[in-house]
């Protein structure tokens, strides 16, 4: 099995820093990371991904060291979308690029897929579910209890408590009975200066409040908003701490996915699936990406 290299790209006006495998001519597979976490959660899928035949790239998304901040600071979800766009350019990929997504990536990775049909074949999305069955199962109470850290990141106090032991902390209710410690501590690390804080706090600000929208993303923002037309395998853990199941379920979810796309819930998984239970995660990506 091939080690994970590191690399950079030029994309969208920011320097990625990024890991990668598989062979350079092989189709790309662009896997995104979500919050509070880095590259490094793709440690198990990348190599099977290089196996398969794909070179498979994860960037460290934009504000999460060492990729560079945007100076304009947009963090909507019509930015990380051009920003996997142009990393498939800027990595020269083809029409028969994939893109996988968890948390926060799996929101790049449904804006990308439909901004950018012709560069991606099919899409894999992890622990958010498309915003449209999402905002039915938010505004339960219980999954409001399990969000209380998307009000606390709209306040002043964000910065003071993003610290790593808050951070360890939800990732320990989001996976429970997993250990993510080593996880943690590296999203912490590309977390520690206020620069990168502040771009993670950054994606929860745009969230909730459209007037941190930057205007050259307007019409992007449409798309993203909007089901692409690439078929999506949407997968969740049963245990999910951070966003409860219930919201997940696959009858609620397949309505707001493409044609052709498939939901399922995974047994035993919490918020980080893929890290949790990397061989049944593997298998059913591959299969879906073979399919």
């Amino acid at each position: 099995m091939e080690a994970l290299r590191r690399g950079t790209a030029s994309a969208n006006g920011l320097d990625f820093a990024l890991l990668e495998t598989g062979p350079a001519d092989g189709p790309l597979a662009l896997c995104l990371h979500g919050f509070p976490d880095t590259a490094h959660t793709w440690r198990h899928l990348l190599p099977a991904l290089a196996d398969a035949g794909y070179r498979a790239v994860a960037p460290f998304q934009r504000g999460y060291a060492p990729t560079s901040v945007p100076a304009d600071g947009a963090y909507q979800t019509a930015a990380l979308a051009t920003d996997a766009v142009a990393l498939h350019d800027a990595l020269g990929g083809g029409p028969d690029a994939v893109l996988i997504g968890h948390d926060w990536g799996a929101a790049a990775a449904y804006g990308a897929a439909a901004l950018a049909p012709d560069r991606f074949r099919r899409a894999v999305a992890l622990a958010l579910p498309p915003v449209g069955a999402l905002l039915t199962g938010f505004l339960r109470y219980e999954q409001l209890k399990r969000s209380f850290y998307v009000f606390l990141f709209q306040t002043p106090l964000a910065e003071a408590v993003l610290v790593p032991e808050f951070i360890a902390a939800l990732w320990r209710d989001w996976s429970p009975g997993h250990d993510g410690a080593a996880d943690a501590a590296r999203a912490a690390e590309a977390l520690a200066a206020p620069a990168n804080a502040a771009a993670a706090l950054g994606y929860y600000r745009a969230m909730l409040d459209p007037a941190r929208h930057v205007d050259r993303y307007k019409a992007a923002q449409e798309t993203v908003e909007r089901p692409g037309t690439r078929p999506v395998l949407y997968l969740h853990g049963a245990d999910d701490g951070c966003l409860g199941a219930e919201t997940a379920e696959p009858a609620a979810v397949l309505p707001h996915l493409p044609p052709g796309s498939r939901a399922e819930i995974v047994a035993d998984a919490g918020h980080f699936l893929h890290l949790e239970r990397p061989d049944e995660i593997r298998a059913r990506v591959l299969d879906w990406l073979a399919s």
